[in-house]
């Protein structure tokens, strides 16, 4: 898929894996629509790309919301690429806890991880099986797993079961839309230097960085981001969870 002078959809798009992949696809010459809760740095993050970006708020459960979101995309060129990067994370360690409210937390953490990111790929992959093929595609859409849907921590069930989700419809979806010139792809990050770790002491970033074989350091966003444009002009990956975890296998705390 050619990048420069098409559209771009990114969920979680205000901060992270989500800003670090809107900032590179501008810079390749594709136009960014940024798509974050109306309480992220969205808006400034669209500003600051300039005016191939453009933020739209949204949650990525709604389909009304993502609906727009896809509007405004398709209002300001062909949409051929959707990256998912919104997502939470959530600990819930048994049999600790009260039941119900554990019910509710795990069922949160899977509504935004996995059904918002089925709910984005319906519906976007409709809009772009409506584009003319080039090249023999008409587009890609590129997901985010996570290393914890193979090696979840202690605690980490309903994320670890959310991102394992991403990770199994990974094939099913690509064989859906292989009749409409779309290929899936998914990408399964290990430690990496986002909001989520953000919060942490830098003693305890580092401790997490030296887990990692090699490099023995958090991943950048920006290399997540380099994978989502090589997965984007490679026309043989398809149906694949990637791992990007320089030989992380996480241990069980």
């Amino acid at each position: 898929m050619h990048i420069k002078g098409n559209v771009a959809l990114i969920t979680g798009g205000g901060s992270g894996l989500g800003l670090a992949t809107a900032r590179r696809l501008v810079e390749a010459g594709a136009t960014a629509v940024l798509v974050d809760l109306p309480t992220s740095d969205g808006a400034q993050a669209a500003e600051e790309l300039g005016d191939r970006a453009r933020f739209v708020a949204a949650d990525v459960t709604s389909a009304e919301q993502v609906a727009s979101a896809l509007d405004t995309a398709e209002g300001l060129g062909p949409l051929r690429a959707v990256v998912t990067c919104a997502g939470v994370l959530r600990g819930i360690r048994l049999p600790a806890g009260d039941p119900v409210s554990g019910l509710a937390a795990f069922r949160s953490v899977v509504e935004v991880n996995l059904t918002g990111t089925f709910n984005v790929v319906q519906l976007a992959a409709r809009r772009i099986a409506a584009q003319q093929p080039i090249g023999g595609e008409r587009g890609v859409v590129v997901t985010t797993a996570s290393v914890a849907a193979f090696d979840g921590q202690i605690g980490q069930a309903a994320y670890a079961a959310s991102k394992a989700g991403v990770s199994g419809m990974t094939l099913p979806l690509a064989r859906d839309l292989a009749e409409s010139l779309i290929r899936v792809v998914s990408i399964a990050p290990g430690l990496f230097g986002t909001p989520m770790l953000a919060g942490l002491p830098d003693a305890a970033r580092a401790a997490l960085g030296a887990q990692v074989p090699h490099p023995a350091r958090l991943g950048a966003p920006d290399e997540y981001a380099a994978l989502v444009e090589h997965v984007l002009t490679n026309p043989m990956l398809n149906g694949e969870t990637v791992r990007l975890d320089g030989a992380l296998r996480m241990a069980p705390r």
